[in-house]
Order: C-alpha cells, then structure tokens, then sequence
C-alpha cells in the first residue's frame, strides 16, 4: 500500500508497506549530482558520499560498521548523474535502530580531516580501477563526446587532480549549498507502521535546515562526433549512440520496447546478429540513460580490434533499418520482457524504495506495478515505429572508441 507524507519540515516521505516480508529498506535521496557540479569541484558529489560514513559526533567509522554488522544489516550509498542517495536494509525488528543510524550519518558527519586525505587515496584508486577496467571506461568516455566536458558529460567519480584538491570546506559548502529540505526525498519500503515511521523520521531528520540554491541552465545538446582512445589492451570497446527521451516523457514505454527489440536481451537484434550469427563479439546490448530533461540511446560491444569497423557498421545498420523491419512478434515478445523484468525487479524491498524514490524526483506522483504494466501493453507498432524513425538519423549519431586502435580506423561512420 502506498502512501505519501511530509515531515514537519516539509521533506516528503513516500512509503510502501508490504505485511508479507520481513525486511525494511529506507532511502535518503538528494538531488544533487556529477551534473551539477563545476569542472574545477567535479566529483565532490561522490567524495561527499564516501565522506558521511567517516564518523559522526558520537560514533566512529569503526562504530558505523559495528553498528550495522551487529543488526546484520546494509548500509551504503550511491552517487549518479542526477542523484546522491543514502540507505539501510535491516529487519523490521530492528527499524529504529536502522533510522538511528541512518539518521546519524545525514545529519551528525563531521568529517575529520585525517579522513578527507585518506578517502583522496581511496577515490584515485577507484578511478584507477575504473579507468582499468574498459568495458566501464567506455562509457564515460561516450558520455563526454555526447554531452562535453561539464555537466552530464563530467565523470562522476571526479578526475584525480580535482579529487587531489579537495578540502574540508569544499565538503561543507557542498552541503550547505544542496543539501537543504526541497532537495530531498525520503523513502521506505518494507514491513513497517507508517505512522510509526513517520515519528521516528520526524524525531531524526526534523533538524534538517530548509534553503538549497536552485539548479538552473537549459538542457545540455547532444554533440554528434566520432572519437577513437587508443590505449594497449587485447580487446577494443565501442559505445554508439543518438538522442533518447527524458525521464518523465511520454513517450519512454514505447521507449523501453525499442531498446528492448534492439539489444536488450538475448533474442534483441544485436545479440542474435552480432554474437550467435557472427561470433563477433561475446558482449554486445543496447542500452537506455534518461535524466530529467535530455537521453541517451546507446549500444555496447567488446570486440577484435580487427572486428571493430565491421561490428560498428553492422551496429548502424541495424539501428537505422529498425523502423521498416519491426514486427508484431517482436513487440509482443519485448513487452512481455519487460513486464516479467519490472515485476522480478521489485521483488525487494530495496529495488520498490529505490522505485518509490525516483518516481517521486522525476514524476512527483506514484504509478504502479499495474499502471505500469497497462501502458507498456498500449505501446502499439505505430508508436514504436515513428519514435524509431524519429531517434534514430544517420545525422544525429556519436561513436566512442577505446582499445589498441588507429585513430582513423572509424573515419565515415555516421557521427
């Protein structure tokens, strides 16, 4: 059962009880990420992060891991493009202790400068470690031949020279400028009494000042251009793309259906011609990014360095014969995908909170499982069709390229 609430100080709190499990999920959301930040602060969202689990005023870091071990327990956060998000799994047996915790490291940080150095160590190895593995590394590399070099085109992790200069009041300011009441959502799925709930995050999170500084500027365009890393490695890995839809669109079902057609599975376009046709590549899927007024359609292979032309041109022409080929088989067949994906999805109370959350930031409302379901089987061949056709133009494609590679080696590909 659904319900939404506010706390006193105004944060909106959307909660799911469900009486048939045992678990509770409670997730605090900032809208605040990578995006938003400016070149010379990039990845401040994400060093904030990590951050809030170095100590509070009455517990250390180690008490923090004690503290959930002993409830047997999750406790972690994420950083994304659009979104910094906090969250404990615990029994619901031990739901205050876990809103206690959870609580404590929001509001009480204080963010010792011994920690600050040695989280800077931490972060330039997980940027290494990212920058080591390609498969992931393509695709912030394709996000910056999209979108540039600042906002949704900025790694999210940072760069190590901004990483290197960060200091305690970049980490404060940081939260003194975002970190207000209208930025954050709060949200709870699991067994739980949602007027006990309630109370108790009133009693945690009350203190909570109000102000944040708006985030403004238009959407970002979407550069068409063709790049080529090249760096010694014994595979090569290729992201394509053109435009998607924005989170909240109407047209995202329809959305959904194409990309699910085109890669998105096993039986997808991509899979079947590039990998079990042709043995060209082990790894190859499509792939959908939405934020709240732009998107991203892309496709990802790892390939022979030898193959990698041939595998991008294949990729092409797939995309741009979509809209001609489609058929009824394949529509039913992707709707049917997705709605057993949606509803194996939300088999935890973690994935529902996460849902309950984002449906909140990009729709301000909640839509259902079955709401859901009714609108991925209204997606008709038409739609999907002029949406297809309308995406995908030789004119409007990026291509980004990362292995041991020439730089001409893609020269005349759309992009």
């Amino acid at each position: 059962m659904f319900k939404k609430e506010h706390l006193e100080n105004g944060i909106p709190v959307v909660m799911e009880a469900i009486r048939n499990v045992r678990s509770v999920s409670i997730g605090v959301w900032v809208k605040v990420g990578s995006r938003y930040e400016t070149t010379e602060e990039n990845g401040i969202s994400h060093f904030l992060e990590h951050m809030y689990f170095k100590g509070t005023k009455k517990r250390s870091t180690k008490d923090i891991a004690v503290d959930i071990d002993s409830v047997g327990g999750d406790l972690n956060a994420f950083t994304s493009r659009e979104n910094t998000a906090f969250y404990i799994k615990v029994l619901d047996e031990h739901i205050d202790r876990g809103i206690d915790l959870l609580s404590d490291i929001f509001v009480n940080s204080v963010f010792p400068e011994d920690e600050i150095e040695k989280e800077k160590k931490i972060i330039r190895e997980e940027i290494k470690m990212v920058e080591d593995t390609p498969d992931d590394y393509v695709h912030d590399l394709f996000s910056t031949t999209v979108w540039g070099k600042e906002g949704l085109g900025q790694p999210i992790l940072g760069r190590r020279e901004t990483v290197a200069s960060f200091t305690r009041e970049h980490v404060t300011g940081h939260i003194k400028k975002y970190y207000g009441t209208k930025d954050i959502v709060i949200a709870c799925a699991g067994n739980f009494v949602p007027e006990t709930l309630i109370a108790l995050l009133n009693k945690r999170f009350g203190g909570l000042r109000q102000g944040s500084v708006p985030k403004k500027g238009a959407a970002p365009v979407f550069q068409r251009d063709v790049k080529v890393f090249s760096k010694e490695m014994s595979e090569a890995h290729i992201c394509i793309g053109v435009p998607g839809v924005p989170q909240a669109s109407d047209e995202r079902y329809a959305f959904f259906v194409l990309n699910t057609i085109l890669g998105a599975g096993v039986s997808s376009r991509l899979f079947q011609e590039i990998r079990e046709k042709r043995g060209l590549a082990y790894s190859v899927y499509s792939f959908t990014s939405s934020f709240r007024d732009t998107g991203l359609w892309g496709i990802y292979a790892g390939v022979s360095r030898k193959k990698i032309r041939e595998v991008a041109e294949l990729i092409v022409a797939e995309m741009v014969a979509l809209s001609g080929s489609l058929t009824e088989t394949e529509l039913e067949r992707a709707k049917n995908h997705l709605k057993g994906n949606l509803i194996l999805g939300l088999e935890s109370t973690n994935s529902r909170m996460n849902n309950l959350a984002r449906q909140e930031i990009y729709f301000g409302a909640y839509i259902s499982p079955d709401e859901i379901i009714k609108s991925v089987n209204m997606v008709g061949m038409q739609q999907i069709k002029e949406l297809s056709a309308k995406l995908i133009r030789k004119d409007l494609f990026a291509v980004t390229a990362l292995g041991p590679l020439q730089k001409n080696v893609l020269d005349g590909l759309p992009g």
